[in-house]
């Protein structure tokens, strides 16, 4: 075990955030998985010592939840910085923690709003620098993106927004989805856990956010698919593209036959959907890589028992390896 009373640790992220050759891990805490504008949440580095053992460093804290935490060297100076997203409830932020020595960091606000998930960190206008993405998705469903300028100058900008508050965006990925040398984002979306009885909607999957140079983007649908929590990016047919995954929280568990997981195979930047499984339900995240190195990306993915919900047909993580299709 890495690290214990870590209550609700939402995101874990591997750096080497003090640049001494080893592995660190810098974790999001919420505090609570429930609602609450209480300042519980946080944001500790777990360092690696020689011995192989993990020391506890708290970076920020007196905050509200915390979602997410990405590390950048934001203002150009060398070391590692860190974005977060602070959740809250009905009140959040998305800050950048400049690092300013050993386990020091001063944080600076680039956002106030409530519902911040995931803030994802690379370089969207392709100068050299690292810029940041986040994703709100209490009260208000927005898309921001924030362009590095240099010396640690962040110029922020709304790309994406519905008046559908029940969208229930539930992450945000960057990838270049179309290998034109640009990053993309990818928004799943169908975060319906408010509901006890959470049902598929038809505005539910995911979005493709396409970056078209010059911080101008172009938002395509490219899967319908209820409950829709994450997606991941991997080439799972082995042909040279990116396909998606995609798995889903809430959905229609009484019937059987509906997909938990499902992947969008990428047929030049046409997307089909093929199901890949029932059973576990409940699946809260997923990510892609070739575990077996066959050329290939597998999928993990693991379910959370999140309360009224039960925890019927639920895995902890859940490993789907991606073989080869025989002759039709």
């Amino acid at each position: 075990m890495l690290a214990d009373e870590l209550k609700a640790p939402a995101h874990a992220t591997v750096v080497d955030i003090d640049q001494d050759g080893d592995r660190d891990v810098v974790v999001a805490v919420l505090g609570d998985l429930f609602p609450s504008d209480k300042l519980i949440g946080s944001v500790v580095l777990l360092e690696r010592q020689s011995d192989g053992s993990f020391s506890r460093h708290i970076l920020l804290d007196d905050v509200r939840r915390v979602a997410d935490v990405q590390p950048g060297d934001f203002d150009g100076d060398g070391d590692l910085d860190l974005a977060v997203a602070v959740f809250g409830y009905a009140r959040g932020e998305l800050l950048w923690l400049e690092n300013r020595g050993p386990m020091e960091f001063r944080d600076h606000q680039l956002l106030f709003r409530p519902g911040i998930i995931h803030a994802p960190v690379g370089d969207l206008d392709g100068d050299g620098d690292l810029d940041i993405a986040a994703i709100v998705s209490q009260e208000e469903e927005e898309l921001w993106v924030f362009d590095n300028q240099g010396g640690g100058t962040i110029r922020r900008q709304r790309i994406y927004a519905t008046n559908n508050a029940d969208v229930g965006s539930a992450g945000l990925i960057m990838s270049d989805l179309d290998s034109d040398g640009d990053l993309d984002l990818l928004l799943p979306q169908g975060d319906n856990l408010e509901d006890v009885y959470a049902w598929p909607q038809p505005y539910h999957g995911c979005l493709w956010i396409k970056n078209q140079g010059d911080w101008r983007f172009e938002v395509q649908r490219i899967a319908h698919f209820g409950g829709a929590y994450a997606a991941a990016v991997g080439d799972i047919d082995g042909d040279g593209d990116s396909d998606v995954t995609l798995v889903s929280m809430a959905n229609d568990w009484g019937n059987r036959q509906q997909p938990s997981v499902v992947w969008l195979e990428n047929r030049d930047q046409q997307f089909h959907m093929w199901g890949v499984d029932t059973d576990p339900i409940r699946l809260a995240t997923v990510a892609c890589g070739d575990l077996n190195g066959d050329g290939r990306a597998d999928i993990v993915s693991g379910s959370l028992h999140f309360p009224p919900l039960g925890a019927v047909r639920l895995q902890r993580i859940t490993v789907w390896i991606s073989e080869e299709a025989g002759p039709p």
